[in-house]
């Protein structure tokens, strides 16, 4: 027999007390207006985005490992605070995808001298992946708060 049909009194369920999270859900994080000082603050994420790919390839390569650890430091920064400042995930798509074009397309080709500015080395790498990574952590955390998930283990 179960615990209700004992005592007569119903009994609530772990994860079924009914209540809804707070920030109205998927359709209030898409319902955002869209305004000029919006569009503005996203126009200096990808500028942002775009800026702080080079600053974090000279900078890795100048200091490793504490250059390194200070480039991803300053990604994070970045995405996390575009998250944090739109509310939306966008925040931290805009900046991502402009430090992703950036570091791959344009600074990942060689010039007909034979420069680029990455070398191949084991802090170049770790760059490009160590900022993959941040990149989908804070898209992943900005999308766990659009939606109202509270904090902590996923039930």
């Amino acid at each position: 027999m179960s615990e209700e049909k004992k005592n007569g009194t119903p009994r609530a369920r772990a994860g079924t007390s009914g209540a809804r999270p707070q920030g109205g859900g998927a359709a209030a994080a898409m319902a955002r207006p869209v305004t000029p000082g919006r569009i503005a603050l996203y126009v200096l994420l990808l500028i942002g985005g775009v800026l702080v790919a080079p600053a974090g390839a000279l900078l890795q390569a100048a200091w490793f490992p504490g250059g390194l650890l200070l480039a991803l430091a300053g990604l994070t920064g970045l995405l996390y605070g575009g998250g944090r400042a739109t509310e939306t995930v966008a925040g931290v798509l805009v900046p991502g995808a402009a430090w992703l074009v950036t570091v791959f397309l344009l600074l990942g080709t060689t010039r007909p001298e034979g420069d680029f500015l990455f070398g191949a080395g084991l802090g170049s790498y770790l760059f490009l992946l160590g900022g993959i990574l941040v990149a989908v952590i804070c898209a992943t955390a900005a999308q766990r708060r659009a939606l109202g998930a509270p904090p902590g283990r996923a039930a």
